[in-house]
């Protein structure tokens, strides 16, 4: 399997996260955005969406879009619940992370920390809608240590992606101390360096 990434991408991270978890062999080729190398040819014969991450399978079938490739590779796993109830909450969180918290956490990031744009210059609409998403996820982490039952799964690799660096986007996570334990929790399980 050949995952196409940028490392600089939480998108990218949680698909390199997922593969590494569970053990699964793969090559990484590093694709960077910001040189434009998902804009290729050979790039958007595999994807015509032009975007990273994207897994070419063993079998040759190419597959983009972060979330519907962990899902792929967790197929089976303890990732992803056996109980349709707690399956289903798992989509809820990875369908929100793409809605409701990646347009809005990450893009304040790459703004900040790759186009060198000062937090005082930010959209009013990113600071207060990425500030919206920590906090849901804040209250949703009271009395439970992952955000989907009590096991790390889809839901968590998913979304600490980019709440682990949301300071580099201008958000406090200091004012989100279940954020921050929860984080925490997450990046031991995935065995990554804490930022």
């Amino acid at each position: 399997m050949r995952v196409y990434g940028d490392s600089i991408s939480g998108n990218c991270q949680k698909v390199q996260w997922t593969a590494d978890y569970l053990a699964l062999p793969y090559e990484w080729v590093e694709t960077d955005i910001l040189k434009q190398e998902s804009r290729t040819e050979s790039f958007l014969a595999l994807n015509p969406a032009g975007q990273v991450p994207l897994v070419v399978l063993d079998d040759g079938r190419p597959l983009a879009q972060s979330n519907a490739i962990i899902l792929h590779l967790a197929e089976g796993t303890n990732l992803i619940p056996k109980d349709s109830y707690d399956r289903a909450k798992v989509l809820e969180w990875l369908f929100w992370e793409q809605y409701s918290h990646e347009p809005y956490v990450a893009v304040a990031r790459f703004q900040m920390r790759y186009l060198g744009k000062p937090a005082s210059d930010l959209e009013p609409r990113l600071v207060e809608r990425g500030n919206a998403a920590l906090g849901l996820m804040e209250g949703a982490l009271a009395g439970s240590s992952f955000l989907v039952g009590q096991s790390l799964t889809l839901a968590d690799i998913a979304l600490v992606a980019y709440t682990r660096m949301a300071g580099e986007g201008g958000f406090n996570l200091a004012d989100y101390p279940l954020l921050q334990a929860w984080i925490r929790r997450v990046e031991s399980e995935l065995a990554l360096p804490s930022l």
